[in-house]
């Protein structure tokens, strides 16, 4: 059974995320996700700054959550209000968690993963959840934990917002394929 430790001990900063007591690997991106993820990040990060509230994350920071089926979290971007903990990871969930969906997040199987992660990401206290997909799509999908089965859909020319975890902030769909 894996715990917190071995995350820690992972070699060469790896990405994993603690699940039922097993490390699960996460791969890299490719092009596009990549910089997608860097866009909401730049703008997340100028929201924090601008209101004096919470703090933008890249991808590979880890959020420890008590769940039964999962210790931690490690979205793309997020948004979090939380401590600052120095070099160890982020203790509780935090507010907005963004999923940029790559080469390998598709299919019924991916899907299902996907929801599954979405429940857990609720069930520990975030408020907001991103499925991005630059890749086949072309949208953003906007869960809510007030109504986790009915998605807000952003697409091209449209703007997308993360509302309530962040009052007020916009990001143009567009500006994630530039």
């Amino acid at each position: 059974m894996a715990t917190v430790d071995d995350l820690y001990r992972l070699p060469h900063h790896q990405k994993a995320e603690l699940v039922r007591g097993e490390l699960v690997m996460m791969s890299p991106t490719g092009d596009l996700p990549s910089s997608a993820a860097g866009e909401i990040f730049v703008a997340v990060r100028g929201y924090a700054r601008r209101t004096g509230t919470g703090r933008g994350y890249t991808d590979n920071a880890a959020f420890l959550v008590h769940l039964p089926n999962r210790t931690s979290f490690s979205p793309d971007v997020a948004f979090y209000v939380g401590p600052r903990t120095g070099g160890r990871f982020l203790e509780g969930a935090p507010r907005l968690a963004v999923e940029v969906r790559s080469e390998s997040d598709y299919g019924p199987r991916a899907e299902k993963a996907m929801a599954q992660k979405r429940g857990d990401y609720f069930a520990a206290g975030i408020q907001v959840v991103w499925d991005v997909d630059v890749l086949r799509e072309e949208r953003v999908l906007v869960y809510r934990a007030s109504d986790p089965k009915h998605p807000t859909v952003y697409r091209r020319g449209e703007i997308a917002e993360a509302e309530p975890a962040l009052p007020g902030w916009r990001l143009a769909v567009d500006a994630l394929f530039e």
